[in-house]
């Protein structure tokens, strides 16, 4: 009877051994926190996100100055698709895609939503670009760079009552991302660089600029399938015509099961040349399969 009561406890700590590993095994494979921007795809697995932010402002600064505006609204909505190509899991192939709905003149930060045009909105599919993302050096996994070529598919960047919509430069964009996650794995760092190079349209006010534009995002992990988070941006641009602005914002993901994610961000632009100063909200999906 002992040995019998013996085996039985056996089992069930060899049971409990188990299950708390595979739970080990879960947290280690969230997505949340594996799959960050430096994370490449293995060979054959797929991550198609789909993006809107919603940038609305009422003030701006011009040669220094800082000024009330009538509100302008600009909704991007985009649609990033990549799979993995490479048996050493080290090339990502994919196709960015870009839609914009902007309106001017103080109409409401909703009624980019709106299904009719005006002499005040305009709409409509603006970009397309085919990118890669590669990781460089083989020991540094959680180093990568991701290459696009957008190319514009609208003819004139702004039209009727100067609604603008979208550049028509074509612009190659590298952004190099790298991650670190903190000893006690609640912590974790990203960092992102993007450059722009834009040309090919000498109507377009991007036309010869060179952009930098640096990220710091400061995540803490809740649980293995959430995350909250505190980021910074800046971005410069220069060449023909100059411009900067810093922004910051707050935000977070979270795993809704082994396939999608969602996230939700907030960023407020706090200073700037040549620029609106005003406030985004973002919200995204993203499934990895």
């Amino acid at each position: 009877m002992k040995n019998y009561i013996s085996k039985i406890i056996l089992a069930v700590v060899l049971v409990l051994n188990l299950n708390a590993f595979a739970q080990e095994d879960n947290v280690s494979k969230s997505n949340v926190q594996t799959y960050t921007p430096s994370k490449l795809l293995n060979k054959g697995q797929w991550d198609i996100k789909f993006f809107n932010g919603l940038y609305t402002e009422t003030k701006g600064t011009s040669k220094g100055v800082k000024a009330d505006k009538l509100r302008e609204n600009y909704f991007t909505s985009t649609l990033d698709i990549f799979t993995g190509v490479s048996d050493n899991n080290r090339l990502n192939v994919g196709l960015l895609l870009e839609y914009r709905s902007n309106t001017i003149n103080g109409k409401s930060a909703t009624s980019v939503f709106s299904l009719g045009n005006d002499v005040n909105s305009r709409k409509g599919l603006s970009s397309f670009a085919p990118a890669i993302k590669w990781q460089p050096i083989e020991s540094v996994g959680n180093f990568s760079i991701q290459s696009a070529f957008h190319i514009p598919i609208n003819n004139e960047e702004s039209h009727g009552n100067g609604v603008y919509l979208d550049q028509t430069a074509y612009m190659f964009q590298n952004r190099f991302f790298y991650d670190y996650t903190l000893p006690s794995g609640k912590w974790q760092l990203f960092t992102e660089l993007a450059t722009e190079y834009n040309f090919g349209s000498e109507e377009s006010f991007a036309n010869d600029t060179f952009v930098l534009a640096p990220g710091v995002f400061m995540s803490y992990f809740p649980t293995d399938k959430s995350t909250v988070l505190g980021f910074v941006q800046h971005s410069q641009r220069f060449g023909d015509f100059t411009q900067d602005y810093t922004a910051l914002g707050f935000g977070g993901k979270y795993q809704l099961n082994s396939t999608l994610n969602i996230e939700a961000l907030y960023s407020k632009f706090v200073r700037g040349s040549d620029t609106g100063l005003g406030q985004s909200f973002n919200i995204g999906l993203r499934a990895l399969f």
